[in-house]
């Protein structure tokens, strides 16, 4: 407790802990060597698993070793740049570890980005490699002369298959690159680097960059966020202190994309900092996931709250056990008490013991910071603190605290709050602010609310809040009501332009697959039931049918682009 007090911060969710410390000792190395001495102390457990085949710790170590001493053969130098632009797979995972074995940088780019995009972040990291799928060279070839890359390293899935299932495997999506292409195909990298008999173990410090992210961070635009070694060794710390029935060796469903914070900082560093199985699923659908639950029977999985609603659909589901599991988290967007109740209902009919956990979290923090406790959920609550994490409300555009139970921005800092946005300090400065407590705080871009008690409540981004006859309305609240209807699977409010009010609310809903009833006859209860649940100027003005809400890449719903439709509609 003195550490908080000597700070002058407020502190009320420590007494709320349930055991969980307020405080750790954080690893000082970087993440390949906290990796390594998994590798030592649990040489035969499997560190992950991959369509069929497992690798034990000491065979994943000894990979990453191989792919370090190449990369140094190619003359990749500490503070260097490597993009790895991969799905979930092996090699991902190995070149991730092996970037910063060497000391370079990891720069992890969606394989589903445009062209433009991906130009924008190997641009923006000055990357001098880069690692990506066979099916995606057209996209590099494209670009490769408006950038600085030194080489280009292909692989397809199949490199990462054991021989009798490379014979069956044919990768649909896959694209013939051309003989003469000036690219390096991985299993040559690899044997290349053999030859290489020069030092390829760069020592790096806790606070040394290891790896850049991207995000729309606070403004929408996208930024590539450095991050370092301590704020991934300290976020697998954090993750394993918030859940003590975890023991080395538990598997985790690691359906989340390697390139998204969520997705490295859970799903994989966690894991594998700590001893514990990733699954890698290096794509998503619903009837795979389902076949990966009942056969590998995974202790925790964490995904979106779109994951959930998906398997919720799926009736090859109805009979399978979920005993095995310890621990399901949502994050990366707001969880809806509604699908909250339901995926818990479906969690109880199968046999599982515990309830889903939601947490929140940004990039700028590599992914969760704060979570439901394990023996205490508040509704419509995201949870308490991780140790060492301090949380704030304040007025917006200031940095004034607000009292208990009064809405502001969520501004939070602690051992994983990002470097720097990369090549943008007035944006940096403008997110990262020094308060007058002394601390460096994170300005979120976020509305919420903290009670007594310390639970931290989420409300929604402060620009997407509507602004309609001069009433505050968040589209969150109204989704909730909307979600707990009968009829409704899930839905999306957004506020569209309108000359007299400035904006009017406007409702996407998504009925759910046993709803036989006319459009207009479900627009009308729907709009009957919003009359006694929603205020009078927060009432949807219109309510559209969708079969389905658009996605975001990481699988969030993308209410951006519902609003760039409307305000085409009304242009």
């Amino acid at each position: 407790m003195e550490q908080f007090e000597n700070l002058h911060v407020k502190t009320p969710w420590v007494k709320n802990l349930g055991g969980v410390p307020a405080h750790l000792e954080y690893y000082r190395g970087s993440m390949y060597d906290k990796v390594a001495e998994i590798a030592v102390n649990y040489p035969n457990y499997i560190a992950y698993d991959f369509m069929g085949g497992k690798i034990r710790y000491k065979d994943f170590i000894r990979k990453v070793d191989e792919c370090a001493r190449a990369l140094a053969a190619i003359g990749v130098k500490a503070g260097e740049s490597v993009t790895i632009c991969m799905p979930n797979a092996p090699q991902a995972v190995i070149m991730f570890y092996a970037v910063n074995k060497v000391g370079a940088i990891a720069n992890m780019v969606h394989p589903l980005s445009s062209e433009s995009e991906i130009e924008f972040c190997l641009r923006e990291s000055a990357s001098v490699v880069c690692l990506t799928l066979d099916q995606f060279y057209g996209k590099f070839a494209n670009i490769r002369g408006k950038v600085q890359l030194r080489s280009l390293i292909l692989t397809s899935i199949k490199d990462a298959l054991s021989p009798i299932k490379r014979k069956g495997y044919y990768l649909a999506e896959g694209r013939k690159v051309p003989v003469n292409a000036e690219i390096v195909w991985w299993e040559k990298f690899l044997r290349d680097g053999t030859d290489y008999h020069g030092p390829y173990h760069v020592v790096r410090e806790a606070g040394d960059p290891a790896a850049i992210l991207y995000s729309g961070g606070t403004t929408g635009t996208m930024k590539g966020i450095l991050l370092s070694n301590l704020n991934f060794n300290a976020l697998g710390q954090q993750i394993i202190a918030t859940n003590p029935m975890f023991k080395p060796g538990d598997k985790m469903l690691a359906v989340m994309p390697i390139f998204h914070g969520f997705g490295l900082g859970v799903c994989i560093h966690s894991m594998l900092s700590q001893g514990g199985r990733c699954l890698l699923i290096p794509r998503f659908n619903p009837q795979s996931y389902a076949k990966l639950l009942k056969k590998h029977k995974p202790n925790f999985i964490a995904g979106v709250p779109t994951l959930y609603e998906a398997l919720l659909r799926l009736k090859t589901l109805k009979h399978v056990d979920l005993s095995c599991l310890k621990g399901v988290f949502s994050g990366g967007d707001s969880l809806s008490i509604e699908l909250k109740k339901r995926f818990d209902k479906f969690l109880a009919e199968h046999n599982a013991t515990i309830p889903v956990r939601e947490g929140y979290g940004t990039t700028e923090c590599v992914t969760a910071s704060c979570l439901t406790p394990s023996h205490w959920a508040k509704e419509g609550s995201i949870g308490l603190p991780f140790p060492d994490t301090f949380y704030k409300i304040v007025k917006p555009g200031t940095e004034e605290e607000v009292p208990y139970g009064e809405e502001g921005e969520i501004c939070l800092t602690g051992p994983t709050m990002m470097m720097e946005y990369i090549n943008n300090p007035e944006e940096t400065a403008n997110t990262l602010r020094r308060h007058p407590d002394g601390l460096k705080w994170l300005h979120t871009g976020d509305l919420g609310m903290m009670d007594a008690d310390g639970f931290i409540y989420f409300r929604q981004r402060i620009k997407r809040m509507i602004v309609t006859s001069g009433y505050n309305v968040y589209p969150s609240q109204i989704e909730n009501v909307l979600d707990a209807h009968e009829l409704v699977h899930m839905s999306c409010v957004i506020g569209v332009p309108d000359a007299y009010k400035m904006q009017r609310v406007v409702a996407f809903i998504v009925l759910k697959p046993d709803v036989k009833i006319p459009e207009d006859a479900a627009r009308e209860i729907l709009l009957a039931y919003c009359e006694k649940h929603v205020a009078k100027y927060a009432m949807p003005k219109e309510i559209h049918f969708r079969d389905s809400l658009p996605k975001t890449l990481v699988g969030k719903v993308a209410y951006r682009v519902l609003e760039e439709e409307e305000a085409k509609n009304y242009a």
